[in-house]
């Protein structure tokens, strides 16, 4: 006999809720109960009119329903901490949509509250699922890229200006929860430098930039853009023996590994005349195009969400995870305060939430 469907329900049913609908439904551990939305027509929009799923208005029947077990949040995000908490408080597991709170400190009151109830409080950071980051991870940590000597990421598009959140915080967060997802265990950010402009005055940051140094020696830098008129999405993660090129909107080719690059030259070797101007070597291999399952990775959030649940496990993109990425925000928001100088990043190696984190990343990479 199969385990009981774990009960839940969605609560904002705008851009994102009818996603988060039919992957729900499509997960056989999990039951969708209801559907919450302030405006109710709305949720009966996303549910359809033959649904026997129930559409409220009331978060507060919705939370006081024993039939509901946990709930995905996925509503705007200065209203997380009301809802998060209100969810915790009655008992029920949550999975948010990002940023988990509009501040560190808000954030790690929700991680507390979590862990005060034993609850999974659970970042839907959707591209740590994909099986593209799945396979940049394992690149990562097994060693095959060599030392990660570089991370350049571009997430720009003619996309929708936010209401409550500038560029950096609406996009990078994608990009920091998939560096903080393939990082080398006991790699981490240790300050951020950040630059952006708002050129058409809507009142908030719409073109951003941010450099990132990593414990290691490192350099990461994301671009961040709501004005572009063309949509781009590619992540590369150079390594000393290979690099690693993911291109999300190609169907055919998202991920690319070189054994293309550059490589010093021992001095030694050399003969005397020719050590002052013969510093590198370029390497020209192969390139690889690993083949990739074509799965939703939204259908693996749920996946995991569920294994958390039910096995007490911390989710691959845990509240801390959140917390990882929130301080990496109010870092950057520091230091456009401060004309772009670097801010240093309240993060560092947790030995058990790195062991945590790694085997709930090889679950994600298997089940992809």
């Amino acid at each position: 006999m199969g385990r009981r469907a774990i009960g839940t329900a969605i609560i904002g049913a705008g851009y994102w809720g009818p996603n988060l609908v039919r992957n729900v439904q499509a997960t056989p551990d999990l039951r969708l109960e209801y559907v919450c939305d302030l405006r109710e027509e709305r949720a009966r929009e996303v549910l359809g009119a033959y649904s026997t799923v129930r559409a409220s208005s009331s978060m507060e029947e919705v939370l006081a329903d024993p039939a509901v077990e946990a709930v995905a949040v996925a509503t705007p995000a200065d209203t997380h901490v009301e809802v998060v908490t209100a969810a915790l408080e009655a008992g029920k597991h949550v999975l948010v949509e990002k940023p988990l709170a509009p501040s560190l400190a808000e954030g790690r009151r929700l991680v507390e509250l979590a862990d005060e109830r034993g609850l999974v409080l659970m970042l839907d950071h959707t591209y740590c699922y994909t099986a593209a980051v799945a396979h940049l991870r394992n690149l990562v940590r097994s060693g095959v890229l060599g030392d990660v000597q570089y991370l350049d990421s571009v997430r720009i598009n003619l996309g929708l200006v936010q209401r409550d959140v500038d560029v950096l915080w609406d996009l990078a967060p994608h990009d920091l929860s998939i560096f903080l997802s393939i990082l080398p265990e006991g790699v981490v950010p240790v300050a951020v430098s950040a630059n952006g402009s708002d050129p058409v005055g809507a009142g908030r940051l719409c073109v951003g930039h941010l450099t990132i140094r990593l414990s290691s020696g490192a350099l990461a830098h994301v671009h961040v853009n709501w004005l572009s008129p063309t949509k781009v999405r590619t992540m590369i993660v150079g390594g000393s023996a290979r690099t690693a090129v993911w291109d999300d909107l190609d169907p055919i080719r998202r991920l690319s590994v070189y054994d293309r690059g550059v490589d010093r030259v021992p001095q030694a070797r050399l003969p005397e005349d020719a050590r002052a101007a013969t510093i590198v070597s370029y390497r020209t291999g192969d390139m690889v195009a690993p083949a990739l399952p074509d799965t939703e990775a939204l259908r693996s959030v749920m996946a995991e969400f569920v294994t958390s649940i039910v096995t007490s496990r911390p989710p691959l993109t845990d509240g801390r995870s959140g917390l990882d990425v929130l301080a990496l925000l109010e870092a950057a928001s520091a230091s456009l305060e401060a004309d772009g100088r670097f801010v240093p990043v309240a993060i560092s190696p947790d030995a058990p939430r790195s062991t945590a984190a790694r085997q709930a990343g090889e679950r994600v990479g298997q089940a992809s």
